[in-house]
């Protein structure tokens, strides 16, 4: 009985340092960052910046796969139907998953249960811009043209929290310009610079580098106060349009990842988030650094689905 009660321990002993060393030893294999718009686009820039600071850390390849569509709702699903090991990570905005969970009659999967935050890396708030050779210098002149188009005013976007938040100015100014959908911002320059677009709606990265470049003039800020990385833009909500769609990027996996796999994502992504260089990237991109646990992450996630449900609700969206 005594031999047999000492083989079962060390048996047991033995099976938790196997399952110990099986943690430790993540990632064991090629990491897939997947990016939910294509490549050249501003998530993109992003996903391989972080790529790139992490892959020595791991000492593994990192492939940075590009999976565009649906806003953003392909490269969640595809996610979703990875193996839940950690292995595939979805750097993206939980705030623009939670905005298409809104927009959608029936979403393709429950992501407000099926999707862990393991990390956040930044903060950020899209833009409206005006092209250069605009007469508009204010959103209250923008404003007053649009009210005299009425639905011959257009406006470009190319994100669900662009939509949105072009709705949710439309309602709250009263006016009726018309949206067009483009597949990234590089694809609205000449439809903006010829007059063909009024406005965008754009994320700070493609909107900071337009302004640099001379082409942009930048009006308002969806951010419930001035960002210290773009402190000149003023917000909506100061110009008098309770507008705040605050996003943020953030490193996801399939929710029956385990915890330990989670903290060491933690972990890598926050590593990189603190480093100086990482700080003066995300500065330059118009965001800012932003470092929280998985369990705070995934409150904030849960959290998003509540305000993009009202935002809707004020845009005027109709579910599809």
């Amino acid at each position: 009985m005594k031999s047999r009660l000492m083989l079962a321990m060390a048996a047991a002993f033995l099976g938790a340092g196997a399952a110990q060393a099986q943690q430790e030893a993540f990632p064991s294999r090629n990491l897939v960052f997947v990016v939910a718009f294509q490549a050249g686009s501003s998530s993109d820039a992003i996903v391989r910046f972080m790529a790139d600071k992490i892959r020595p850390m791991v000492k593994q390849t990192i492939v940075v796969e590009n999976r565009p569509g649906a806003s953003g709702a392909v490269a969640t699903e595809y996610t979703l139907r990875s193996k839940p090991d950690g292995h595939t990570i979805f750097v993206h905005s939980p705030a623009a998953v939670a905005a298409n969970d809104a927009t959608m009659k029936t979403p393709p999967a429950n992501t407000k249960t099926r999707l862990q935050v393991a990390a956040t890396i930044n903060r950020q708030a899209f833009m409206l811009a005006v092209h250069t050779n605009t007469p508009y210098k204010s959103l209250a002149d923008l404003t007053k043209a649009m009210k005299s188009k009425g639905a011959k005013g257009t406006y470009a976007t190319y994100a669900m929290t662009a939509t949105i938040a072009g709705g949710m100015y439309k309602a709250s100014a009263g006016i009726e310009p018309v949206e067009v959908v483009y597949r990234i911002g590089a694809h609205t320059l000449n439809d903006l610079e010829s007059g063909t677009l009024d406005f965008g709606i754009y994320d700070p990265l493609f909107a900071l580098a337009q302004e640099r470049a001379g082409k942009f003039r930048l009006l308002a800020i969806v951010s419930p106060e001035r960002m210290q990385t773009s402190p000149n833009v003023p917000t909506f909500r100061e110009q008098g349009h309770d507008i705040v769609l605050m996003g943020y990027f953030s490193a996801m996996v399939p929710a029956e990842t385990p915890k330990p796999v989670v903290a060491e994502i933690n972990r890598l992504f926050s590593t990189v988030v603190a480093m100086e260089e990482t700080k003066k990237f995300l500065h330059n991109i118009g965001s800012e650094p932003w470092i929280n646990s998985p369990e705070k992450a995934q409150e904030l996630y849960l959290a998003e689905f509540e305000n993009y449900r009202k935002a809707v609700g004020i845009a005027k969206i109709e579910r599809k």
